[in-house]
């Protein structure tokens, strides 16, 4: 993948975010998800069997309909390809598009819309919002913007720029794959068991990087880079999943307020460590000194790609 093309993807990102009415492959992921779902329930009867088989064939779908479609459009005309590979990259990226989704929650608390918050809020996390607070609603918007910045930014950036638009959408199947079977309940346990450990091993760089990028852009900002720091590697093993606590922790430390804690999925609630220390309630102020952090980041982690990118061209 050329420089050029993934400052093009970027800043195609930043202008439309993902437009309602145009195809995007990680939605026929997801539904290629449900119904492959449904066939290898019905077929086999051990869980573990199924969920590793649907991790294959997702994956090899994703892989063979990528390249054979930037193979094709390559017969055809390189323009045509170029604009392929840009949309596909463009679409493994979620940073204009996290910033709007969570920017729909914190209008409607603005707005003292608790339910228009809750509702809005539903729309990001995984986690049951009908009871939170506004502290809650804050809380769990922030947290998802600093998790997502590896999930939906740096890591893809990371696997644009080790593989292009094939590698990218391969990681956003596997990412899809564990935000749909990935549950540690009763119906998923056995069954998402392999899509939630290959995702835990392929977000393990991009989600250290990106701890250590918001670091670098609390430094930057004017934030409390030094608190990020200590908290990251304080705070970040606490965490049940090996790699969502390096982003969070290190936001918390930034912002020098506390994340994290208990939340109840599918109806159970679980116990969750909190990432930094309670010195200053959560407040409205906070979503946008996070915005600001996300937007850096994302920026200090183009830039090594860039570098890259063109010492290897």
């Amino acid at each position: 993948m050329s420089p050029e093309l993934l400052v093009a993807a970027v800043v195609f990102d930043l202008l439309f975010a993902d437009p309602r009415n145009w195809p995007h492959p990680v939605v026929w992921i997801g539904r290629l998800v449900v119904r492959l779902e449904e066939i290898l329930r019905e077929r086999f009867r051990d869980e573990t069997l199924s969920g590793l088989l649907l991790v294959l064939l997702v994956l090899a779908v994703t892989g063979f309909c990528s390249l054979a479609a930037l193979d094709l459009s390559g017969r055809i005309a390189s323009w045509l390809q170029v604009l392929l590979a840009l949309w596909l990259a463009a679409s493994c990226l979620a940073l204009r598009g996290l910033h709007l989704e969570s920017k729909a929650v914190i209008e409607a608390l603005a707005e003292e819309d608790i339910d228009g918050a809750r509702q809005a809020l539903a729309m990001i996390v995984g986690r049951e919002t009908a009871q939170l607070d506004e502290t809650g609603i804050l809380r769990a918007t922030i947290e998802t913007v600093a998790e997502n910045a590896s999930d939906g930014v740096i890591a893809p950036l990371f696997y644009l720029c080790l593989g292009g638009p094939v590698a990218a959408l391969l990681y956003k199947a596997v990412n899809t794959l564990d935000s749909m079977v990935g549950y540690k309940n009763e119906r998923y346990l056995k069954f998402g068991q392999t899509a939630a450990r290959l995702d835990d091993l392929l977000n393990w760089i991009p989600a250290r990087l990106t701890g250590l990028l918001l670091v670098a852009a609390a430094w930057l900002t004017g934030f409390n880079g030094r608190l990020a720091w200590q908290i990251m590697w304080r705070d970040a093993p606490k965490h049940t999943s090996p790699n969502a606590g390096w982003p969070e922790a290190a936001a918390a430390g930034a912002l020098d307020i506390q994340l994290g804690g208990g939340a109840t999925y599918f109806g159970e609630y679980v116990a969750k460590p909190t990432f930094g220390d309670d010195n200053e309630k959560i407040a409205l102020v906070h979503y946008p000194r996070m915005i600001r952090l996300l937007y850096t980041s994302a920026a200090l982690g183009l830039l090594p790609a860039l570098f890259l990118l063109r010492v290897l061209a």
